[in-house]
């Protein structure tokens, strides 16, 4: 599904969280997007039949607004309200417009999770990855799914900051009852400006698959 999302044509492992997702949970199963942004993987899970809640805390991201693009150039840009409401899935979403870390959601635990590059913000770096990845994992039900991708460190600078980190590192919080299904991490590659990175620039990314064992 094309979203028209800022971010639609960056690398990204959500293929494989979405064939998990088919695979382990219910048809109207209900997914948390943690950054959710402008719609990149709401729209999809939502068109697929998947009741979704979607926290983001970037007013530009839910409400739109304008963007500078790479080149310079100014445009404005739906925010994912808007494309819901473009798209008729308005109904199979709730927004969330909240600090993930400060949200105090009520009902009951979600059957899957997926969060995309969110950590890594400078904005969170005052917070430790422990405390993000753990609240995700409170925040899904027994035998529920766990997916997300994340930068892994090249520069120097990189190497010091745990929020850049690697599969490896990431599964030492996935014991107990949980089983990690599938990592995966691609070599560094180079990827187009967009908003908010004007220019061309390096990443390397890693994804982490995992499912709550049953009580």
């Amino acid at each position: 599904m094309q979203t028209q999302s800022l971010w639609e044509h960056t690398l990204t492992f959500f293929p494989q969280f979405l064939a998990a997702l088919k695979e382990r949970a219910a048809p109207d199963a209900t997914v948390m997007v943690v950054g959710a942004s402008d719609g990149k993987f709401v729209l999809p899970l939502a068109a697929a039949g998947y009741q979704v809640v979607a926290v983001e805390h970037d007013p530009l991201a839910l409400h739109g607004g304008e963007v500078i693009l790479p080149g310079g150039n100014r445009a404005h840009a739906m925010g994912l309200l808007d494309r819901l409401k473009l798209e008729s899935l308005h109904d199979r979403v709730q927004i969330v417009e909240e600090d993930f870390l400060q949200w105090e959601p009520s009902g009951t635990p979600c059957d899957a999770i997926w969060t995309s590059c969110s950590w890594h913000y400078s904005a969170n770096h005052h917070r430790p990855l422990a405390d993000f990845v753990t609240r995700m994992q409170s925040s899904v039900g027994q035998s529920g799914l766990y997916g997300a991708e994340f930068m892994m460190p090249i520069t120097q600078r990189q190497q010091v900051i745990e929020h850049y980190t690697s599969p490896e590192k990431l599964r030492r919080h996935f014991i107990g009852d949980w089983d990690v299904l599938l990592t995966l991490r691609t070599n560094e590659f180079t990827e187009r400006a967009h908003i908010g990175q004007l220019q061309d620039h390096t990443h390397r990314m890693g994804l982490l698959l995992a499912a709550r064992t049953p009580s």
